[in-house]
């Protein structure tokens, strides 16, 4: 039987992937498999895969014909996984050795649906923990009660799939799966259902995802329209809490939190292309105008003053029809 199975996508990692080859080796164990989603790569990310296969224990490949985007291999992953336990990992990333048992000791010890984890960021020689915001350590939780209070970070805000393990029966339960297409903040709407939706989570202070910001090719460093898939991301996770039976309760912050990052991404708007640029000021805009009105006044009322003026001077800019004045 497989225990645990290891979702690992990559797309035009060539730089990276022998990096984190090399930890999946370290971290290998008869009872688990490592599916690596090749997403369509247009570098030499496919010749270094099939040059690692008979070096992997446990290792499947599964070469996407057309790039789909990081949800949609996430998806391939969890749709051939056996284990009875999944997690997932970035190509460009890599693990300590070792860890990979660990994690999966502590959700078996714990008992609980999934159990998150603090990594370490990597920006460039520079190492920093960044760690679940949640006080409880080592027991199990609902994870309901994590979502609040709308004005703190809070575990919904720590969305990152590969900070974690996740027990069969959340994919048996629909839960696992992620938002088909997403190019970017796939992630969003993925644990806010897992935390509305799942029985028992848990948060543990294991380190050994290594986590690498500022990567060129990463999709957070490139200004082009993918990345106003957030605001797809976004619509869901508003549209998929309006209907939970404590709608009342979690609007708040789903509002709050969709605001907060309409304000970063409108304050770096110098990183985007024009065209794409005025494409964010728009669907920014008609954000904001779907949004619960009464609600959103409150969370921005509750926001600091520079990203309280930003979005109401957007707001105030909607003209008829929903296009944005000059």
């Amino acid at each position: 039987m497989v225990k645990l199975s290891v979702i690992v996508p990559f797309y035009n990692v060539q730089a990276f992937a022998p990096d984190m080859l090399r930890s999946l080796r370290a971290n290998a164990r008869p009872d688990f498999e490592f599916i690596l989603v090749n997403d369509c790569a247009t570098d030499e990310t496919p010749k270094i895969l099939e040059r690692a296969l008979p070096d992997l224990p446990g290792a499947r490949l599964i070469s996407h014909e057309q790039n789909g985007g990081l949800a949609t291999a996430r998806n391939t992953g969890i749709d051939a996984a056996k284990g009875e336990y999944v997690t997932f990992l970035d190509g460009d990333d890599w693990l300590a050795e070792g860890y990979l048992p660990q994690l999966l000791d502590a959700i078996e010890t714990l008992g609980t649906d999934f159990v998150r984890t603090d990594h370490v960021v990597c920006h460039g020689r520079k190492r920093t923990v960044a760690r679940v915001p949640h006080g409880r350590r080592g027991v199990s939780l609902d994870p309901r009660g994590a979502i609040l209070p709308a004005d703190r970070t809070t575990s919904v805000d720590y969305p990152y799939a590969w900070a974690g393990i996740y027990h069969r029966r959340l994919v048996d339960a629909g839960l696992l799966h992620f938002p088909d297409g997403l190019r970017t903040a796939e992630d969003r709407p993925w644990i806010w259902r897992l935390h509305r939706e799942a029985k028992s989570f848990a948060v543990v202070g294991l380190l050994g995802v290594f986590y690498r910001r500022g990567v060129a090719t990463s999709l957070t460093q490139i200004g082009d329209v993918r990345q106003l898939d957030f605001i797809r991301s976004f619509d869901q996770v508003l549209a998929e809490t309006a209907t939970d039976p404590e709608a009342d309760l979690f609007l708040p912050k789903a509002v709050r939190t969709y605001c907060a990052v309409i304000s970063h991404h409108l304050g770096a708007m110098g990183r985007y292309e024009p065209q794409v640029a005025r494409k964010l000021k728009t669907m920014s805009a008609a954000a904001l105008r779907q949004m619960p009105q009464d609600i959103l006044t409150e969370a921005l009322d509750s926001m600091d003053m520079e990203r309280s003026l930003r979005l109401r001077r957007l707001r105030r800019r909607i003209g008829v029809g929903g296009t944005v004045a000059a």
